[in-house]
Parts: C-alpha cells; sequence; structure tokens
C-alpha cells in the first residue's frame, strides 16, 4: 500500500490502484500550501467525523473525482444536500464490503458538528481490511476501551493515530492505544498544525521505541509504502 500524507489528519492509501482519501483538510491548512488540491483524484474519501478541519475539501474533491464519500448517515446526508450523490452512509460497529476491501466504522471518543452548526452524528474511526494489508484510520479520539476490540477480529499491519494532545489522545495515549490495538507500526496525524498541537518529534517517536513500537511522522506531500 502506498500511503501519502496531506497534512493534519488526511491521508491516501493507495490499494492495489485504488485510491482512498481520509479527512481532507489542505485549502485552510497553511502547512498544507504547496499540495496541489486539483491534482488529488481519488475513488473514496471516508471522513470520520464533522468538523472543518475533516471535512474542509470534501465537497471540492468529490465534486472534480467523481469520489464516494462514505461517512455516518448525517455526513453522508449533509453531502448530499450539496450536491453530491455518490455517498455510503455506516454507523457504529457495521461493516461494508467495497471493491478494495471491507471497511468497518468503529467507536470514536470525540464531537462532531459540521461547519454550519448541523449535526455532524457520532464520530467513528475505520478498520478497513483488504488483500494488501489491514489497518486502522482511528480519526479524532481519546483513548477508549473499545480500541481492544479491533485485534479480536482483526489483526493490523499498520494505524494512523492521533497524537497531538489537547483535542484528541497525546502521545502516552497513543502508545497505550497501540497495545489494545496490538499493532507495532503507528503512523501519526493531528499533530502541529495549531498551536494546541504542536508536539516535540524525537520525544514522541521515543517514547514509542521504548514500547518496542514505531512512530512514523511523514512530511507533508511525502509518501510511502507499507
Amino acid at each position: 500500500m502506498k500511503i501519502t500524507y496531506f497534512g493534519h489528519a488526511c491521508f491516501q492509501v493507495e490499494i492495489n490502484g485504488t485510491k482512498i482519501l481520509f479527512d481532507p483538510f489542505i485549502t485552510p491548512n497553511e502547512l498544507a500550501k504547496d499540495i496541489v488540491v486539483e491534482s488529488i483524484n481519488p475513488d473514496y474519501i471516508l471522513v470520520s467525523h464533522g468538523h472543518e478541519d475533516h471535512v474542509a475539501d470534501v465537497e471540492r474533491i468529490a465534486k472534480q473525482s467523481g469520489a464516494t464519500v462514505v461517512s455516518n448517515f448525517e455526513i453522508t446526508t449533509w453531502f448530499n444536500q450539496k450536491g453530491i450523490e455518490k455517498t455510503h452512509p455506516m454507523n457504529h460497529g457495521g461493516s461494508w464490503n467495497f471493491p478494495f476491501g471491507k471497511v468497518k466504522y468503529v467507536n470514536a471518543i470525540h464531537s462532531s458538528t459540521l461547519p454550519d452548526g448541523s449535526n455532524g452524528g457520532n464520530p467513528g474511526g475505520f478498520v478497513i481490511e483488504t488483500k494488501e494489508g489491514n489497518f486502522y484510520y482511528a480519526g479524532d479520539t481519546a483513548l477508549t476501551m473499545d480500541m481492544k476490540l479491533i485485534p479480536l477480529f482483526t489483526e493490523l499491519d499498520f494505524a494512523i493515530l492521533p497524537i497531538g494532545d489537547n483535542f484528541t489522545m497525546g502521545i502516552e495515549e497513543a502508545v497505550m492505544a497501540a497495545n489494545f490495538i496490538s499493532c507495532d507500526k503507528i503512523i501519526g496525524m493531528h499533530y502541529d498544525t495549531f498551536g494546541y498541537i504542536e508536539i516535540d518529534h524525537e520525544k514522541a517517536k521515543e517514547k514509542f521505541h521504548h514500547n518496542d513500537s514505531e512512530l512514523i511522522l511523514l512530511e507533508i506531500g511525502q509518501t510511502t509504502e507499507i
């Protein structure tokens, strides 16, 4: 799988030629000013919750690419009202077999209000199983005991976890989350974008190293392969 980081919590994962974009927040993000949004043309856009820093570019990218937007019922309905017809609604505990693999919508502890004040439903994360490997995109969340359910059903190759603290779990909780999900390869997200969530990169990596796990912090625009 090829993984490209577009800043904050936005990643594109390419699975056997299918491109899946998560939580696009690019245009308003000063740190991602060199990313050309017009060049991003995913097949699917997965949205964890309704906050502006996770949905800012969904409408634009969905309309230019024809991507299917996958999220909870409230969020997909909101985008339907904006003229996006290709959506797939989900809810907690449910799963669906897409052409690229199986997606399960799992719990997250956070809030979820859409930019215009509409109800964004309950926040969530995604566990994705494919022929190329399995991974967990946590979305914005606190540490939760529900994470312990994930390895009972899915053996993960990597996970994308928030690490910035203040709005989500921080480094120490993310280390514990890695233990909960039985995954030793973690890609960090939701850090450095705002003053509230700036982190010390080396100290963060060291804490994961002491836990016999690896924290990967990608540069914006960087692509890696797992």
